[in-house]
């Protein structure tokens, strides 16, 4: 039997586009591509499409976009394409049983974390919120629970000091491409040793919102330090400051915790106690954060020196 595979890949953010990218330059088969319907986005609210169908429409690949897969029609259709597998990564539905044992060899799941650890929807951020040092890429045979499947190969790296939810988010891209890759051959010819999960070790990775993107200065530096770096690019972490007598918003892009520094005892958490060209100090639970790139409300994101051009935050207290 050749180890040339008919697939059908499904995915619907730019995570999901690298991947693709390296099956379409694979010498396996991609019949068609599933990918979330277009949604309105930007200020007109204009139809956009996915970068996966934007991606697959350049090779002039079939894209389906059902608003569900548990529907006999679209489960019949997808039967139809006769694949031998599902490569699957963040595509956003939920697959039924009958699509998941659609194809012949199943389908497969791109992880972006060490599965069991980090199953859920954000596990990229939640990693570098947690102070995890290392994550990866977990491919995993898809079962009917979330993110529970055995797997069937892991690639590990390493979380820098410095990594954003952005800039890792890149980087798990990328080795989510090379790993599937890598394992097709085996997951092809039938010979990779499945591993089932220690559920045990699970921990679950929530969705990112909001709400918890607004900085408590009552928790530890080290703990904001990560909060701010893990929502990185999205929601981006902001706490507000008294502008001319009204709150305004302050969204914080990047920032360290100061070592050694003394915390003053007067001072509350949330109190700007020093600024200058290296940045804005605020004390904290627990030691204190040097705010180093800001963006204040309505102006573009900037250093801290810009910032202070035209403003001080001097004894005020960050809410």
């Amino acid at each position: 039997m050749s180890n040339q595979l008919r697939i059908i890949y499904a995915g619907t953010p730019d995570f999901s586009v690298a991947a693709l990218q390296a099956l379409i330059a694979s010498p396996h088969e991609v019949v068609a591509v599933y990918t979330q319907p277009d949604r309105p986005a930007g200020r007109g609210r204009d139809l956009q499409m996915s970068p996966v169908k934007q991606e697959a429409l350049r090779h002039d690949i079939a894209v389906y976009q059902p608003v569900t897969l548990r529907d006999e029609a679209a489960q019949q259709e997808l039967r139809s394409l006769d694949a031998d597998l599902m490569v699957v990564t963040a595509y956003g539905l939920l697959l039924p049983v009958e699509v998941l044992q659609a194809p012949r060899l199943g389908c497969i799941n791109i992880h972006a974390s060490l599965l069991p650890r980090w199953r859920g929807a954000a596990p990229i951020q939640r990693a570098i919120q947690a102070g995890d040092k290392k994550t990866g890429i977990t491919i995993m045979q898809m079962d009917q629970g979330l993110d529970t499947g055995d797997i069937l190969a892991v690639a590990e790296c390493e979380i820098a000091a410095d990594d954003t939810g952005s800039s890792l988010h890149d980087k798990l891209m990328s080795l989510g491409a090379e790993i599937l890759i890598s394992a097709l051959p085996g997951i092809a010819a039938n010979t990779v040793k499945a591993v089932k999960q220690d559920d045990d070790h699970a921990c679950y990775a929530s969705k990112l919102n909001k709400a918890e993107a607004r900085v408590d200065w009552s928790q530890p530096a080290v703990e904001i330090e990560r909060l701010i770096r893990a929502f990185n690019a999205w929601p981006v972490a902001f706490c507000e400051y008294d502008k001319k007598g009204k709150p305004s918003k302050l969204r914080l892009w990047q920032a360290e915790v100061l070592a050694g520094a003394q915390a003053v005892a007067s001072a509350d958490p949330g109190q700007v106690i020093a600024e200058s060209v290296s940045g804005i100090d605020v004390l904290t639970g627990e030691g204190v954060l040097r705010i180093k790139e800001l963006q204040a409300e309505g102006k573009r994101r900037m250093t801290t020196a810009d910032f202070l051009n035209a403003n001080s935050l001097l004894d005020q207290i960050l809410k």
